[in-house]
């Protein structure tokens, strides 16, 4: 059984408030799993899939209202709708935009919780009549991280909290349990975070069906190109079967003229963006200098492309790395695999990576804010990770005034200076603060 994050994160909304949840991401990401199990914890479990169900769309032709909604629903389904014990899932939901609109309706009647998904919904819903603000939440699925995937094969939440501890307390990690460690970050490297994949790497440890089942993801992929954007499909499926190449390059800076000698930005931007809102590629922008706010210093057309799973980058490279990485070949070049995967768990952590590059002071492999401060983080994936020139330019650099930078990289923890040596999977706990806003009221006394 795979345990997700979102498993306490539905627990939670749903015991705090009214509002329904619309969970979106890319396909195969597991979000129609997480949900069914979630309706589990219901009385009443009602789903309704659009593409499966394309009849549904017209429970909401027409209607005038959340009774006549509900009566519709009640008629296409032999679960009892039980008031106050029933979630209605309403899943594929890019296939009936009118759902979304409707759900301000069915909140405000409050008989029933509500939770919806889909894919493509970044490309396919932007035009809402009227987006349901206050009465639905938004929550983004992505592959299991690596804290999830080695809690899926088997690591003990006590060995999570002491590799923990060893980063909130800068120490080193038990050499054993870091070797452990390292060893299921390289099977991470193959097998990703597609639900599906892990599942069947759980069920026989088959790296080769492992890899089947990312290629039918990958085919999955294209064929959704080729169905969603036909005006621009030829360059969505150059730039999407240029990542792995490029990301390979010395610089792994996505460069346009591989897709055309003549190929413009402006041209092909709506290709980079569609990748984007559709779950599928994870671009990070450069940063001409390292100060917040980052936004503000961000390239338009200057970017790295990941994709959104390091298993499926991994599994688009020649046959037979696949055994190297599991022993740790030290002649394979696992740079552009490693930052994948950095990529990967910094958005599934609500952090905007962005990279830092200066002509004078060299490129810094991500950027990122955390802690009200810019945090400089680069990926070494070789024994020379303490040679690190543009990094050393920017944290001896006073106008930055930067407090700590990390190089992520394959030994134990330990720190010199201001910089921390970490190894590689404690990415895993660089996260975005949940704390709420304090409260702030201006002193208006003296004006009275």
């Amino acid at each position: 059984m795979i345990r997700r994050k979102i498993d306490a994160y539905l627990r939670n909304y749903y015991a705090h408030t009214r509002s329904a949840l619309l969970v979106t991401g890319a396909r195969q990401t597991g979000k129609t799993f997480s949900i069914r199990e979630f309706g589990k914890t219901f009385k009443s479990f009602i789903e309704i899939n659009f593409v499966e169900n394309p009849d549904a769309v017209e429970i909401f032709k027409g209607a005038k209202s959340a009774a006549e909604i509900l009566l519709r629903i009640s008629a296409m389904t032999a679960t009892p709708l039980v008031k106050g014990r029933t979630l209605i899932f309403f899943d594929e939901v890019q296939r009936c935009p009118d759902i979304v609109t409707a759900i301000k309706f069915l909140v405000d009647e409050g008989s029933y919780r509500y939770i919806l998904s889909g894919s493509l919904l970044g490309v396919e819903l932007r035009d809402l009549r009227s987006e349901p603000v206050g009465y639905m939440g938004v929550k983004e699925m992505y592959p299991l991280d690596f804290e999830e995937f080695i809690t899926c094969v088997g690591i003990d939440g006590q060995v999570v909290a002491a590799l923990r501890s060893a980063w909130e307390h800068r120490t080193p990690v038990d050499a054993f349990v870091h070797r452990k460690i390292m060893e299921l970050f390289r099977l991470y490297l193959l097998v990703g975070g597609m639900p599906a994949v892990v599942s069947k790497y759980m069920e026989n440890n088959n790296l080769q069906e492992v890899m089947s089942i990312q290629q039918d993801i990958i085919r999955l992929y294209k064929r959704d190109i080729a169905q969603y954007d036909l005006k621009d499909k030829l360059y969505l499926e150059e730039i999407f079967e240029l990542i792995p190449p490029e990301l390979n390059a010395k610089n792994k800076r996505f460069i346009l003229k591989r897709l055309n000698e003549n190929a413009k930005f402006d041209r092909c931007e709506t290709g980079f963006v569609w990748l984007k809102n559709a779950g599928v590629a994870l671009p990070v922008y450069n940063v001409a200098e390292p100060k917040m706010p980052l936004l503000l210093a961000r390239s338009r057309n200057l970017f790295k492309l990941f994709l959104n799973d390091v298993g499926l980058l991994a599994a688009q490279y020649a046959e037979g790395i696949q055994l190297r990485i599991i022993k740790g070949d030290k002649n394979i070049n696992y740079g552009a695999i490693y930052e994948n995967a950095v990529a990967q768990e910094l958005v599934a952590h609500g952090l905007e990576p962005y990279y830092y590059n200066n002509k004078k002071r060299g490129e810094v492999d991500f950027v990122v804010e955390l802690g009200g401060a810019v945090l400089p983080l680069e990926v070494k994936s070789g024994k020379d990770y303490e040679s690190h020139r543009a990094l050393s330019n920017i944290m001896a650099c006073e106008e930055y005034d930067l407090p700590e930078a990390i190089v992520f990289n394959n030994d134990n923890l330990r720190v010199a200076g201001k910089i921390v040596y970490a190894p590689i999977y404690m990415v895993m706990f660089l996260e975005k603060s949940q704390a709420a806003p304090s409260c702030y009221k201006v002193d208006l006394s003296g004006l009275k």
